[in-house]
């Protein structure tokens, strides 16, 4: 039984995940997860995120088109999204993801932490360098384990890209195909693990419209943003997830 409540909420919350896929490709989907676990089970929230997720997709990538993409980086990646979403699948009824969490969260914050620092003393961003296969493979792992397990992949993905020192538009359509493909590996086993019942599938048809609202207010919102301060806004998103990580973490 779905709260009355969550008509309203659940909107809410995937309007946010619409709006940060346009405006930066991906990767926030648990900054909308705690609004929905306020007027509905966790788990069920999860299931229900997960088909939507393909919908923003399907939208997000009528911006970012292939000119923006780095295949290079995206090449390097998705080997490790694929072994983590499978790895993820195989541990999501067994897996400690508190601790998961906990130390998602430690290396979030260590490097947002490092970023932010340097910019307080006025040192440029690193150049951009080639691609580095196995920090990318750790990257992708890293990333399909935990958007597996708590829709929370940006993290890993945001820690190798970022020291890319890719170009606003390119960073955003390399995350959002990386994610949409990440989403399309991950949605039969969440549906698997949390069927869906009429009262649910009535609430993710009523939020399709939404996505594409949510959608359509990000990539707004990316183009009247200057890419330093994009980026800027981006690492501070990392920070509000990697606390919301480390809370669930240590809460339980």
């Amino acid at each position: 039984m779905i709260e009355p409540a969550a008509w309203i909420v659940a909107p809410a919350g995937v309007f946010l995940i619409a709006a940060m896929k346009g405006a930066f490709g991906g990767g926030f989907a648990i900054l909308g997860i705690p609004l929905l676990a306020l007027a509905m089970d966790p788990i069920a929230a999860g299931a229900m995120l997960a088909p939507l997720l393909l919908v923003m997709d399907g939208f997000a990538l009528r911006r970012w088109r292939p000119a923006t993409w780095s295949g290079p980086d995206l090449l390097a990646l998705l080997p490790g999204l694929a072994a983590g979403v499978g790895l993820g699948t195989a541990l999501v009824a067994v897996a400690p993801s508190r601790l998961v969490a906990v130390l998602m969260a430690g290396v979030t914050l260590s490097f947002a932490g490092h970023w932010f620092w340097q910019r307080r003393g006025g040192r440029p961003s690193p150049a951009r360098g080639p691609v580095s296969r196995w920090r990318a493979f750790l990257a992708g792992t890293g990333s399909g384990v935990t958007t597996m397990l708590a829709h929370a992949g940006g993290p890993p993905l945001a820690l190798y890209l970022l020291r890319r020192d890719l170009t606003p538009a390119v960073y955003a359509g390399t995350t959002s195909l990386f994610f949409t493909v990440a989403n399309a590996l991950k949605v039969g086993p969440w549906l698997l693990a949390a069927p869906p019942t009429p009262e649910l599938w009535a609430l993710m048809a009523l939020c399709v419209p939404v996505c594409w609202a949510g959608v359509a207010a990000g990539v707004a919102l990316h183009g009247r943003l200057p890419g330093e301060r994009m980026f800027w806004w981006c690492r501070l998103l990392l920070v509000a997830v990697a606390l919301k990580l480390l809370w669930d973490g240590l809460a339980g």
